[in-house]
């Protein structure tokens, strides 16, 4: 009987795909770039990567702004919101938010972790000036944010070594600088049930973090509420961390999770 499953040796005879793959990524930091910015950073000769740039610019995949440089284009976002209508807890989180009113005066956002960053697949931003404007889809760096901390927080010392050999650069001068220090930080998280980021991504925001656990108890997913950090006491603090906990718990249960 024929074998439809690819075996690894004919997945190396589409580089095209792999290339491809790699533009997108390039692209999805954010930042504009040229073809030949492309492709010296992907170690490719300028006509392939113009070729594929041209295929695909006509797919939609990539959209080239007035100034030459290229960007994310449309056709992706199709993917995303097909991945992300798949996920319950995105349907759970948007529920919570039109629920619960004690969230309104607080930027929300729901992440995963994805080796060593979150991504954001919810987020409801307020009025308030935190200087940072969440978005779905924006990644950053699991050790500096309140939903990459009590994520992190589930695994072992040897598991953060393995995962943060290279740590990320500090984003503010309160970022956390090595494992030893996250480490630090993740027994206060598991201690007291939540995560605080205090300055760790933009001075002057403090954020607190939850987890939404499955039926196993892991930890799959984690809820945020930023402000500014003039608005949280000790006391404000702990007692957001409380209300957070009860809704992130509810969560979980509607979710089959413990």
């Amino acid at each position: 009987m024929q074998n439809d499953e690819p075996d690894s040796s004919s997945a190396q005879t589409v580089p095209a795909l792999r290339r491809a793959v790699g533009i997108l990524d390039i692209l999805a930091s954010g930042k504009n770039l040229t073809a030949a910015e492309i492709a010296r950073a992907l170690g490719l000769p300028k006509s392939t990567a113009h070729g594929l740039l041209a295929v695909m610019n006509e797919l939609d995949l990539v959209a080239r702004s007035q100034d030459g440089t290229l960007k994310i284009g449309p056709h992706p976002l199709r993917w995303a919101n097909a991945f992300l209508s798949q996920l319950d807890i995105v349907t759970t989180f948007q529920e919570v938010l039109a629920r619960d009113r004690k969230l309104d005066p607080y930027t929300v956002t729901l992440t995963v972790r994805e080796g060593a960053e979150v991504v954001y697949v919810g987020c409801r931003n307020s009025d308030q000036p935190l200087g940072q404007t969440f978005r779905i889809g924006m990644r950053l760096a699991a050790p500096f944010t309140a939903t990459g901390k009590i994520l992190l927080s589930d695994l072992k010392r040897e598991e953060l070594d393995h995962l943060l050999a290279d740590f990320p650069k500090p984003l503010t001068q309160r970022s956390v600088r090595t494992v030893e220090e996250l480490e630090k930080e993740l027994e206060l998280t598991r201690e007291r049930g939540f995560s605080i980021d205090d300055g760790q991504i933009r001075e002057g925001m403090i954020c607190i973090g939850a987890a939404l656990r499955d039926h196993s108890g892991s930890a799959v997913a984690g809820i945020a509420i930023s402000m500014l950090r003039s608005e949280a006491s000790d006391d404000r603090i702990s007692e957001l961390g409380a209300q957070l906990q009860v809704i992130a718990k509810g969560m979980s249960e509607g979710l089959g999770g413990a």
